[in-house]
């Protein structure tokens, strides 16, 4: 038995033997990508290839941590209802040995080709990096071609994450880096094959403001301009921004093909919550920009999770539609995913004082809102985590116990516009909180006690609220 095939069936086994522990966690989703057993991080290879969506991710079978990865892998044909399939790729060669890292995936004339990073580390912890290729004809079984890029000069070996797309005739890649000065950045590469490439330099940098690292950037056109999604490491936290270990977010401007230069304005964060990483996009049949990023956080207090006790860790979030409106990226639900929708379990309305309803754990919630300049809103979560909304400084608020002593902690963001709209997707221990039509977005893990049922809403001053719940199957 090769190697490969010995990861591939020691995965299974992993499966196989944890499956009956996984599924009876009371915090395991219904509607959400998760791992199978283990811990899953990235997605990775995001794209619709003939009619149907695919979904690579990390995945750590054999721990809830981090170590040598596999490439796991979801498909759908409508991006609500998505199948583990067989995995993609093990780190059983000698150029990813130590895990095959994220990347993305391209259509070359009807081969899925999926370029990633071999990770590599000796016996002292020294790393080596390389941007890999493999292949497939169905999407499902991959043969490797081995390395195409080894590291270019003026980085450390903290250079990972490859992102390809086709634009003017030529082949692009996007790669997170690190300078030799400790600087975060993303590298640049051409080619015309897809298999010889052409450093082109650094597209962007940090410039001694944005962290160390700079890793999965995704560069892709959106609303007559371009977007560049990465998540910058070691930015300190400064009022209500950067206050997780490590960000995600974007910068806007134009990308010239020809040039391969990049004109960007400032770093916005993507989102507003407590564990949100890695997002990766990809366009589909529609010509919709999608997408799905992990619900966690590297170094965040993962050790705390109580899910680990069930053999499993982490989620994807559910896939979003970007736009671009007025140099700001919005993000909603897809529109696939009323689907999800089965009985309406709750439908009022609210112009003062509370009210307490029973909403399940698994449940879509949309409140309209029309307040006055001096009003309150808010919106506690089976005594877990609450939503509050200050009109007079237009500020909106996410509270929730700590994951690691009960206390509370917040995260925040200032409205351009007042409160509209609230539009919540939870399952059972996650929450995506959609504010204003997408205008900021909240992506944070819940753990409330299991017993709980209740939903509290709450108006202060001169309010109306209109809610209506579905539970969501």
């Amino acid at each position: 038995m090769n190697r490969d095939q010995q990861l591939r069936e020691m995965a299974e086994k992993e499966v196989q033997q944890y499956q009956s522990i996984v599924e009876k966690d009371p915090y395991r989703q219904n509607y959400h990508m998760m791992p199978p057993v283990g811990l899953l991080n990235d997605p990775n290879g995001f794209i619709q290839w003939k009619g149907t969506y695919h979904m690579y991710f990390q995945w750590m079978p054999f721990d809830t941590t981090h170590g040598a990865k596999f490439w796991g892998h979801y498909s759908s044909e409508d991006l609500v209802n998505w199948e583990l399939e067989p995995v993609a790729l093990a780190p059983s060669d000698w150029y990813d040995k130590n895990g095959c890292y994220s990347g993305s995936a391209v259509d070359d004339d009807g081969l899925l080709k999926v370029f990633y990073t071999g990770n590599v580390k000796d016996e002292q912890g020294n790393r080596e990096t390389y941007q890999c290729l493999a292949e497939s004809v169905n999407g499902i079984d991959f043969t490797k071609k081995g390395p195409l890029i080894h590291l270019p000069e003026g980085f450390t070996p903290h250079f990972r994450d490859p992102k390809v797309w086709k634009e003017a005739g030529k082949w692009f890649m996007v790669v997170g880096a690190q300078t030799l000065d400790l600087e975060g950045s993303v590298a640049l590469f051409e080619s015309e094959d897809l298999e010889n490439w052409v450093y082109k330099g650094e597209l962007s940098s940090s410039n001694g403001e944005l962290g160390y690292m700079w890793e999965c950037p995704d560069l892709f056109p959106l609303g007559g301009q371009h977007v560049l999604v990465f998540c910058p490491q070691g930015m300190e936290a400064d009022g209500m921004y950067y206050n997780n270990v490590y960000q995600s977010g974007y910068v806007v401007g134009d990308f010239d093909p020809k040039q391969a230069t990049f004109n960007h304005d400032s770093f916005v964060e993507l989102d507003r919550g407590f564990e949100f990483y890695a997002p990766q996009t990809t366009e589909d049949e529609h010509e919709r920009r999608l997408l799905v990023g992990w619900m966690g956080i590297p170094d965040q207090n993962e050790e705390h999770h109580p899910t680990i006790e069930y053999r499993w860790i982490h989620n994807l979030t559910l896939p979003r539609e970007l736009k671009l409106q007025d140099g700001k990226v919005y993000q909603m639900p897809v529109e696939e995913l009323k689907n999800l929708r089965r009985e309406e379990v709750s439908s009022f309305k609210l112009e003062k004082g509370y009210v307490e309803k029973e909403i399940p754990k698994s449940s879509e919630i949309v409140v309209d809102i029309d307040s006055s300049k001096k009003s309150m809103v808010s919106v506690d979560l089976y005594d877990f985590a609450k939503i509050t909304y200050n009109r007079a400084e237009r500020s909106v608020t996410l509270h929730r116990k700590s994951l690691v002593d009960g206390s509370i902690e917040e995260r925040s963001c200032t409205l351009e516009n007042p409160l509209k709209e609230l539009r919540l997707f939870l399952d059972q221990s996650t929450l995506e909180l959609f504010v204003n039509g997408g205008e900021e977005v909240f992506t944070s893990r819940m753990f409330p006690d299991v017993t709980k049922e209740n939903v509290r809403f709450d108006v202060q001053g001169d309010t109306h609220l209109e809610v209506k719940a579905w539970e969501l199957g």
